[in-house]
């Protein structure tokens, strides 16, 4: 039975593929929409069966919960109107009823509302949520991650699930109790006797009027509080990740200050928020006291008149004394719901967004028979390339930019600091769109193909490599995953990788290929992270391949050692290589020259010295192998 319940939702199903085995629907591609009612019906609709479940049994459980201070006022009136010598007799049939109906029904019903809720809804919705949230977010553009912390993006993944699952279930449980247990009371009392009923409903009329101040400002405050915890999260984050950082610049203090600031904010936010949660448990209270003593003594009156009978009195009073509970429960559940809420709606700043680079409708598949690369008049600015006041364009960062890579040759891009070289290995990659021109590869324009298969033909060594917090084989195996084991080692073998490798342990005692390397490969050196990023490169084998500083990291003799293996790599591939230090670039077949975001030169080494222009004064000026700026 378990099984069955915890069985009912595929956290994980792919996208097309339906969540739910209960009359569930599709996983949509698409991210959610961007308002809250279409965000919570996003999920809720994929496993609709077990919330409309969910819904059926609160019900039931409800109306059983309402039957108990009846029974209450009618054991009163049995033992009344048949006494002690005659009750059994007379009504032990009734009694066996109500006891029936509470030691089987009503667990039965609490047990279908706990499997719908404990086995299935909370596990299962939950990591579903995170997971299609999750698969959102990692195929946003690069730009996206750029523009806020991952600690913040991470929080708002890993909260969204819980927090809009407890505010659908406790929806419906304070629905129920509500409408239910109220209406349920009002309709007894009232048969009776029409004044009884008079003290709920003078309950209700206020109680809907205190939730409808309260509710919109409970909202909106937890929206804030959300806010103030992510941020706080973060910077926290933030910190503990540049950890290094903090360290060689001695900077705990600043970083007091920096998290000290979010955690003042997050205190005077939830602080806000919880002084509403004060103000309404007073005021609820106060009136639940007013709804029980006018219910307790409106009914007393009555029954001293002889106009009900004391069975009435003892189910009118645990009936008002409940209500009095429930509006409690559902007073405090509704702050926690709109706290989720809250949380939901900080959220979707992450989730529900449209992707930042989504591939063209009709985008195709890239294929890479030779690996010619051409750029043709791109123009690029990272957004500062707009119009000023005179009408006049302010300069990109490549503008008017032409190139042509042919099949296998090996280029070096040259230039200082800001001529465009990374960036247009950036455009090469797809990170960013140019805002004119287009780059082909293999007479295919990339804007027009996917971009899993265009970087699945490119391989990249960064100047920044960061490994992932995994084992040594699975970074390597990164660069294609169906790998044997001995394609593996051989790559850390060519990546000059192998001799370390062996010597490496982490703090849970693996070792060799199975040591973890630490986040972002903290554990490595400077040269052993690009030495597993170049095998990861190898590894991968694709027929492009780009060299951004990719020896910047290492020593001369690491580097010189690792040049043949690079030049192996080479072999048959289109090369674009970014060097500062002029030297690892003289073995291309061509050197680009970039000056202000245009190719001033073209040439092998010997040729572009002989030239004496650009690329020989910064021959000239380099100081121990690197450009000076």
């Amino acid at each position: 039975m378990f099984r069955l319940f915890e069985s009912a939702v595929n956290p994980v199903a792919p996208p097309g593929a339906t969540a739910s085995a209960w009359l569930g629907v599709a996983v949509p591609e698409t991210a959610p929409p961007p308002h809250l009612l279409g965000f919570y019906w996003h999920f809720a609709r994929q496993a609709r069966a077990l919330f409309g479940l969910l819904f059926a049994s609160g019900l039931v459980v409800a109306l059983l919960d309402l039957l108990i201070p009846v029974f209450v006022g009618r054991v009163i009136g049995l033992l009344e109107a048949h006494g002690p010598q005659r009750i059994w007799a007379e009504a032990g049939g009734t009694l066996a009823v109500m006891a029936a109906v509470l030691l089987f029904a009503r667990p039965t019903a609490i047990l279908m509302q706990n499997l719908v809720t404990q086995q299935a809804i909370i596990p299962a919705v939950t990591a579903m949520i995170r997971w299609q949230s999750h698969y959102q977010v990692i195929r946003q553009g690069w730009a996206f991650f750029q523009e806020d912390f991952a600690g913040r993006i991470a929080t708002r993944v890993m909260q969204a699930g819980p927090a809009l699952r407890e505010s659908v279930v406790q929806s419906v449980s304070a629905v129920w109790y509500i409408l239910v247990y109220g209406t349920g009371a009002v309709l007894v009392l009232a048969a009776t006797d029409w004044r009884l009923a008079l003290p709920i409903l003078c309950w209700f009329a206020l109680y809907a009027t205190l939730l409808r101040l309260i509710v919109p400002r409970m909202r909106d405050r937890s929206r804030r509080a959300s806010e103030s915890r992510s941020l706080l999260t973060g910077r926290v984050v933030d910190s503990y990740t540049n950890i290094v950082t903090v360290k060689l610049f001695a900077r705990a203090a600043q970083e007091d200050g920096w998290v000290r600031e979010s955690v003042e904010q997050l205190n005077r936010d939830f602080a806000r928020q919880t002084r509403l949660v004060t103000l309404n448990g007073l005021l609820l209270s106060s009136l639940n006291a007013a709804m029980l003593v006018a219910t307790a003594g409106l009914a007393i009156l009555l029954w001293s008149r002889g106009e009900i009978p004391l069975a009435m009195v003892a189910a009118a009073l645990p009936m008002a004394w409940q209500i009095a509970n429930i509006s409690g429960w559902v007073a405090f559940n509704v702050a926690g719901i709109f706290e989720n809420i809250g949380v939901v709606q900080e959220a979707m700043g992450s989730i529900a967004v449209p992707p930042t680079a989504p591939d063209p409708p009709g985008a195709v598949t890239l294929a890479v028979p030779a690996g010619a690369i051409r750029f043709e008049k791109l123009r690029f600015g990272y957004g500062r390339d707009t119009e000023g006041a005179a009408g006049v364009r302010r300069a990109a960062v490549l503008h008017d930019f032409d190139l042509a890579i042919a099949p296998g040759e090996r280029v070096g891009l040259v230039g200082q600091s800001g001529a465009g070289k990374t960036t247009a290995i950036n455009l090469l990659l797809r990170f960013f769109t140019p805002e004119s021109g287009r780059i082909l590869v293999d007479g295919q324009d990339i804007a027009g193909v996917t971009q899993e298969s265009l970087r699945g033909a490119i391989g990249v060594v960064t100047q920044d490599t960061a490994l992932l917090h995994r084992s040594i084989r699975e970074n390597i195996r990164y660069g294609r995953p169906e790998a044997t084991e001995a394609a593996v080692v051989a790559a850390a073998e060519r990546a000059e990788a192998a001799s370390f490798i062996g010597d490496l342990s982490d703090w849970r005692g693996r070792r060799g290929y199975e040591a973890h390397v630490g986040e972002r490969g903290v554990k490595l050196s400077g040269g052993q992270r690009q030495r597993i990023a170049i095998a990861r490169v190898l590894l991968k084998d694709a027929p492009i391949l780009v060299l951004d500083e990719a020896t910047s990291a290492l020593d001369s003799e690491v580097e010189a050692a690792i040049q043949e293996s690079l030049e192996r790599l080479m072999q048959g591939k289109t090369v674009i290589a970014v060097a500062h230090r002029l030297s690892t670039l003289q073995r291309m077949d061509r050197l680009v020259v970039l000056a202000e975001g245009r190719v001033a030169e073209s040439g092998t080494h010997a040729q572009l010295l002989a030239a004496g222009g650009v690329y020989a004064r910064l021959w000239q000026r380099q100081s121990g192998g690197f450009i000076g700026d």
